[in-house]
């Protein structure tokens, strides 16, 4: 007896009329057509998406839910934003970090989000961010795998005590190195907290995630040195490099060299599209910069391209909602992905590829491999990401933590009643 039978679905690699068999919390079998065997619940899914689940490989659930305190970020820049939230850090409390990180985690769930790495702030010696979302991270457990980075977000060498901060969160239980090389004092000292960062890593057996040249400057080129210090310490696979957005700004000469030493590091790389589109180019007049890096270029030289939601009202976004498909929608428009490869390949971005970022070994609609799934109200990838579809249901190993009704309008217009087809537009 199975405990869950899926038929009749549509995946995400062009597969119709699949059949999807469970059993306790394991995907027994994938096939095409039907699946004789007796389940506790068969489910129809009438030839619409069934997806894994999607994964934000970089967001900062410390800050999520705090726009407006304690107050608004006027100049929309980068720097605003990192001095807004030094404002913020003195009032914060653990109750209310842990209270505005599980609304969040609930958005997620119904947004099929399931998994979640998350940086969290370790200039302040209290670590009180650190405290918060542990607790967070074993509350939700059952239902998001929450994955911590270390982030020294005032720069771990500009920071006094920075490392020893960054080192007690790893005791405390995060499980991934961050760092934050453009923000130090000099770039010398941002490729010094490169090495300094990885060796401590490859010291502990974790992996690596940090922003990097979160700028608009060309020449912020800590990317070069993380895939540098990935491949001298053996850290190839287990490395990211977020945002990496001065690439956009640099010479394409630079960028030919540099694309192959990130494949040889095995570096992946995230962009944050919402936030990139937001917070770069601010300082130019016209015209303007995208600021998002170079994905379809990363993409065509062999490197894993994952996007991240990065922030959601917060002091560098007003917006957002844990929606990975807005993420995708926002990614393939910035970075002209918009043949049907290029679509396929934002679906992966916050799916398949966020997911090899994050180091999800259990991952996918394979037997063997964890019953994680969502169906969605759309019948390919493509037209996912066009209705940002519906989250229909929402699987957690099998068992189902959320669902929504299909969207549908009907309209009553004189002399024409209709109801709106969202699939067919």
């Amino acid at each position: 007896m199975l405990d869950l039978l899926i038929h009749h679905a549509s995946l995400p690699d062009g597969r119709q009329g699949m059949s999807v068999a469970v059993r306790a919390g394991k995907i027994v079998e994938v096939a095409p057509g039907p699946i004789a065997a007796q389940a506790h619940q068969t489910v129809d899914a009438q030839g619409l998406l069934l997806s894994p689940p999607f994964c934000d490989p970089h967001f900062h659930m410390d800050a999520t839910l705090s726009y407006g305190l304690p107050r608004v970020n006027q100049s929309g820049t980068l720097l605003e934003g990192i001095a807004l939230w030094g404002e913020l850090k003195p009032l914060l409390t653990e109750e209310a970090l842990v209270e505005r990180a599980l609304a969040y985690c609930d958005w997620a769930v119904a947004r099929g989000l399931l998994h979640i790495r998350s940086h969290v702030d370790t200039s302040d010696p209290s670590l009180l961010p650190v405290r918060a979302l542990l607790e967070v991270q074993r509350r939700v457990a059952p239902y998001i795998d929450l994955q911590l980075v270390a982030f020294p977000q005032d720069g771990v060498l500009r920071t006094p005590g920075g490392l020893d901060s960054l080192t007690r969160a790893l005791d405390l239980g995060v499980q991934v190195v961050g760092g934050i090389p453009h923000f130090e004092r000099t770039m010398a000292d941002g490729a010094e907290s490169v090495r300094l960062l990885c060796e401590l890593a490859a010291q502990r057996g974790l992996p690596v995630d940090m922003h990097c040249d979160e700028s608009d400057d060309p020449h912020s080129r800590h990317i070069e040195t993380l895939a540098y210090q990935a491949q001298r310490l053996g850290l190839q696979g287990r490395v990211t490099g977020s945002h990496c957005t001065s690439m956009h700004s640099m010479d394409n000469y630079y960028v030919s060299k540099l694309l192959p030493l990130i494949a040889e590091g095995g570096v992946s790389v995230v962009a944050n599209p919402l936030i990139n589109i937001t917070l770069q180019g601010r300082h130019d007049t016209y015209p303007k910069r995208r600021g998002m890096t170079r994905v379809p270029e990363l993409l065509a030289a062999g490197v894993n391209v994952a996007f991240g939601h990065d922030c959601v009202m917060d002091p560098w976004y007003s917006l957002g909602s844990g929606d990975m498909l807005e993420v995708a929608h926002m990614g393939l428009h910035v970075a002209q992905m918009t043949s049907q490869a290029g679509m396929r390949d934002a679906f992966d971005a916050v799916t398949t590829r966020a997911a090899r970022a994050m180091g999800l070994a259990d991952y996918g609609i394979a037997p063997g491999n964890t019953a994680n799934l969502v169906l969605l109200q759309a019948r390919d990838v493509t037209e996912a990401i066009r209705l940002r579809a519906a989250r229909l249901k929402v699987w957690r190993a099998g068992r189902l933590l959320a669902e929504s009704a299909p969207q549908q309008v009907r309209l009553d217009l004189p002399g024409r009643a209709a109801a709106v087809d969202f699939l067919r537009g």
